[in-house]
């Protein structure tokens, strides 16, 4: 579809005293249907003129030309409203809740009461403080080179390139006898540059004690295969990407090697079409820590 412009002489005049006039002026229009009305109020609209009152159009040619952003026209709205629905891919932090056996459940505390905050500040006005003491692999998490190498890059050297508007493509596992994700479930996709969103159904039992009983991971052909081939980010909705029996934890070992971050303890990737949508999951930025838990969610295609 093609996008359109148009020209025209104007005069307007305004409620406080005073006119102006301007000839062979040009904004950005929605198509060739557009009403002069429509022009004269994408004219006002794009000086930002205030207290106007008649607007007076002459000599209007509307042609096809690429928009060039008029304030307030067709290409500027659409550029102010973000494009598609978003979906929640996190898991809600709790005091008290468990991610995975052997980690400690978070614990919530005020610092500062809202009762003991009155005694501060003014009468009407008061205020709560709260501190969180918890392990970065709680709920949905981020793993970092560092979580697994000393010398790789912490939260701090993560760039919002490899964590925001991802392009995803959600790989299927759920109902699947076999937890062992292999090389042949990732084969048919085009990974390179996108984030790799591995839906297992564990998340349906986040939160439960059979949570981390016989949960599905990758193998370690399938991470090499995921490396080999250029993914940016691999999530899964499962407790681990590894499995634990295995000491040496060959997922993290070659994803985190090649500078490929994890999300893991995701949920909704249900909600996800096989390809089209976005992933976003911002890490908060702390100098010398390897993982933490992250806001990840989807951006549905339009």
């Amino acid at each position: 579809m093609g996008q359109y412009r148009a020209s025209f002489d104007a005069t307007v005049s305004f409620a406080n005293g005073g006119d102006l006039a301007v000839r062979g002026f040009r904004v950005d229009v929605p198509g060739p249907d557009v009403t002069e009305e429509e022009v004269g109020a994408l004219f006002v609209a794009s000086l930002g003129l205030l207290m106007s009152g008649n607007v007076e159009l002459s000599n209007v040619e509307v042609f096809e030309e690429a928009h060039k952003g008029t304030r307030g026209g067709p290409a500027d709205r659409a550029a102010a409203v973000p494009r598609g629905r978003l979906v929640e891919l996190s898991h809600v932090i709790r005091h008290g809740m468990r991610t995975a056996p052997g980690l400690p459940a978070p614990e919530v505390s005020p610092f500062l009461t809202r009762e003991a905050s009155r005694e501060v500040y003014a009468p009407g006005t008061e205020f709560a403080i709260d501190r969180i003491h918890m392990v970065g692999s709680t709920g949905t998490y981020l793993d970092t080179p560092y979580h697994r190498y000393a010398d790789g890059a912490d939260l701090t050297g993560i760039p919002l390139e490899k964590v925001v508007d991802l392009p995803a493509v959600v790989v299927r596992v759920a109902g699947t006898e076999e937890r062992a994700i292999d090389v042949g479930a990732f084969a048919a996709f085009d990974v390179r540059g996108r984030a790799v969103l591995v839906h297992t159904g564990d998340a349906e039992r986040f939160g439960t004690p059979g949570y981390a009983d016989k949960p599905h991971h990758l193998t370690r052909a399938a991470a090499a295969w995921l490396v080999d081939h250029g993914a940016a980010l691999v999530g899964i909705d499962a407790v681990n990407v590894d499995t634990t029996d295995d000491p040496e934890r060959p997922v993290h070992t070659l994803l985190l090697g090649a500078g490929i971050p994890i999300v893991e303890n995701m949920t909704g990737l249900e909600r996800l079409p096989p390809s089209g949508a976005s992933l976003t999951a911002v890490p908060l930025r702390i100098a010398g820590l390897g993982m933490i838990s992250v806001r990840a969610f989807a951006r549905l295609p339009e």
